[in-house]
C-alpha cells in the first residue's frame, strides 16, 4: 500500500490471490458501506492487469486513524461495545444473492469438524516449540470441547473475517473505521468474534455483553481463536516471529479467560 497525496491509498496486491480479494473490496464495499456506522475502505478507481503489473489494484480513499492499542483506546469497555454494534450491522446486511461459494467461501465461516486433523497437528506443533510458555492441553481440551456442541443453526451472514487490531483503526480515542476487507465472506458468525481475544478482558466482556452471545457461540469463538492462533505458530514458527509472538499472546489471553471462568 502506498499513500497518493493527501486524500487516497493505492493498494497494490501481491499474489494471485490477493488480488482477488481487491476485486472482492471493489465489488461489495461500496454496497456495504451505507449500512455501517463506522467507515470502511472506499474504493475510488479500480485498476486493470497491465505488462507493467499484471493484477487487478485499487486506489482508496485515505483514512485518517492509529492502530488500535493502549496508546490509542481511551476506553476499552466503550470500544468493545462500539465493535458489537459494527459486527451487529453487518451481520444483519441483506446478502444481495450473495452466497457461501467461490471467494465468499472461506473455512471461518464454516463448521469447526473439519479443520479438526489440522488443528491437532498444529496442537502437536505447539508442544515441540511453546509449551514452557502455554497450556497447549487445557488449549486442546477447549477445542475438543467445541467440537462436541452442536454445530451453528442460525442463517449465514456477511462476515469481515479477520477484526483483530491492525484491521480496526481508532480515532480519538475511539474506534473509527474497519479496514482490510480481504477475509469477506458468507458464512456462520462464530468464528467472527475470535478476534476478541486480541483486546483486554473490558473489551471482551463489553462486546459479549451488547450482542448477548450465548455459551455455545462463545465457546466456538473461542475455539476459533485457538484454531488461528496454534496454526499461525505451527506456519510462521520459522518465518514470521512477530505474528508468532501475536498468536501466542492471543493464546494465553484464552488460557487466562478459561481460568477466570
Amino acid at each position: 500500500m502506498y499513500r497518493l497525496g493527501e486524500d487516497l491509498l493505492v493498494r497494490l496486491p501481491r499474489t494471485a490471490a490477493t488480488g482477488q480479494s481487491v476485486r472482492k473490496e471493489q465489488d461489495w464495499l461500496p454496497r456495504l458501506a451505507p449500512f455501517l456506522p463506522c467507515r470502511i475502505p472506499e474504493p475510488v478507481h479500480t485498476g486493470k492487469p497491465t505488462d507493467a503489473f499484471p493484477l487487478i489494484w485499487s486506489v482508496y480513499r485515505w483514512i485518517d486513524g492509529e492502530e488500535v492499542g493502549p496508546d490509542t483506546v481511551h476506553d476499552w469497555a466503550a470500544f468493545g461495545t462500539d465493535l458489537a454494534a459494527v459486527v451487529r450491522e453487518l451481520h444483519g446486511i441483506d446478502l444481495m444473492g450473495a452466497t457461501r461459494t467461490a471467494d465468499l467461501s472461506w473455512y471461518r465461516g464454516g463448521s469447526l469438524g473439519p479443520c479438526d486433523q489440522w488443528i491437532s497437528t498444529c496442537l502437536d506443533d505447539c508442544r515441540t516449540t511453546v509449551s514452557s510458555q502455554l497450556n497447549v492441553d487445557l488449549l486442546e481440551q477447549l477445542w475438543r470441547d467445541a467440537l462436541t456442541l452442536p454445530e451453528p443453526s442460525g442463517p449465514h451472514v456477511w462476515l469481515h473475517g479477520d477484526l483483530k487490531p491492525t484491521n480496526l483503526l481508532a480515532r480519538d480515542g475511539k474506534l473509527h473505521a474497519v479496514i482490510d476487507f480481504g477475509g469477506l465472506s458468507i458464512g456462520f458468525p462464530d468464528a467472527e468474534h475470535s478476534t476478541l481475544w486480541d483486546l483486554p478482558p473490558q473489551a471482551r466482556q463489553a462486546y459479549w455483553d451488547a450482542l448477548n452471545l450465548d455459551d455455545a457461540t462463545w465457546a466456538r469463538a473461542r475455539a476459533w481463536a485457538i484454531a488461528v492462533g496454534v496454526s499461525g505458530i505451527s506456519y510462521y514458527w520459522h518465518t514470521f516471529p512477530a505474528f508468532v509472538d501475536e498468536c501466542r499472546t492471543r493464546l494465553q489471553a484464552i488460557v487466562v479467560d478459561a481460568a477466570a471462568r
